[in-house]
């Protein structure tokens, strides 16, 4: 049986492979991967081969966005589960680890996360996964939207680290993909009022569409924001951003930005902001999930191109090909 799989070589080298389908371990199983999407990291390794410290130094596997169908399962999995439709969250830490005993496990030091050098990730047609970290997806729910539980769970961590509550009134800076979740997640947890910030006028359209009011970069500065959740990791963005936070506003940063920013140190001073990172995510998928299945998370506005595998590589080109493109899926 063939296994299709986009390869990275090196930078701007991408192949496509036959390797073996994968045997599960004992607790493993094997899915059929149906849709994948692609990421800015992908793309990160794609075009420089690097993110910071994670260097590709081997072929690897791109992609981390996956769902599929289980076919083949470990001797001490439950063999019901074959034929479920799962989403695959792509982080399997060694559970033993002072952070993964405290329920931390995304920080996990001996994470294994797909497509992150060494791992390969789960742009094939086959992979294996820890059946604790396949999750079934809500009947109902496509492969493609099951996909969406990755990003849309960035968007969950975000929402939780800065704790958005009912009633709260939301900045999120970065239409990308993952702002656009973010917000989504954002209205989900009860926030009445959301607001979308981009210097990119078609994602702003897209923000409309989804209902969001949105707001041009270098509009008025006013403090009416309980919360930033910023996700283009720009600095002009994250200074800017914390100046609308009203007093004892709290802010998450996503978006992946250079090692050192300027921030308005007197602004969280004398208004007692709290500012926080995240990093990936834990215990997010069933809700995501959840509100992909009911719809308060929609991905229809976000997914812009659907490729084959063989075309893999031009999904990685699409950001510079075609300038209006948000999220790109690969069906393996």
């Amino acid at each position: 049986m063939r296994n299709k799989t986009a390869v990275l070589h090196g930078v701007r080298d991408l192949r496509i492979e036959d390797r073996e389908v994968p045997r599960p371990g004992p607790t493993e199983v094997v899915v059929q991967v149906e849709a994948v999407g692609i990421c800015g990291s992908d793309i990160h390794y794609y075009e420089a081969g690097r993110i910071g410290e994670h260097v590709v130094r081997a072929p690897m596997v791109l992609g981390h966005e996956a769902a599929g169908t289980i076919v083949a399962a470990g001797d001490q999995v439950p063999p019901e589960r074959i034929g479920q439709l799962v989403a695959l969250e792509p982080g399997v830490p060694d559970g033993t680890c002072s952070q993964c005993r405290a329920g931390r496990y995304n920080l996990c030091p001996n994470v294994a996360f797909f497509a992150t050098p060494p791992v390969d990730g789960a742009l094939a047609q086959y992979v294996a996964i820890h059946e604790r970290f396949a999750h079934p997806a809500p009947a109902g729910l496509t492969a493609e939207q099951a996909a969406m539980a990755e990003p849309v769970s960035v968007g969950v961590s975000a929402c939780r680290q800065a704790a958005v509550r009912p009633g709260d009134r939301v900045l999120v800076t970065g239409a990308g993909p993952v702002g656009l979740f973010a917000a989504q997640v954002g209205r989900a947890f009860g926030a009445t009022e959301v607001a979308v910030l981009d210097v990119n006028k078609h994602r702003l359209a897209v923000a409309r569409e989804l209902g969001f009011a949105t707001l041009p970069a270098g509009v008025e500065k006013r403090q009416c924001f309980d919360v930033l959740i910023e996700c283009s990791g720009a600095p002009a963005a994250i200074a800017d951003g914390l100046e609308r936070l009203s007093p004892g506003g709290r802010a998450a940063l996503v978006g992946m930005g250079p090692q050192l920013v300027q921030v308005p140190l007197q602004a969280i001073q004398n208004r007692e902001l709290t500012l926080t990172g995240t990093f990936r995510y834990a215990n997010t998928y069933p809700l995501a999930l959840s509100l992909l299945s009911s719809a308060a998370v929609l991905t229809g506005p976000v997914i812009t191109h659907r490729l084959g595998i063989d075309d893999a590589e031009a999904a990685l080109q699409l950001a510079h090909t075609v300038p209006d493109s948000l999220k790109a899926v690969v069906t393996p």
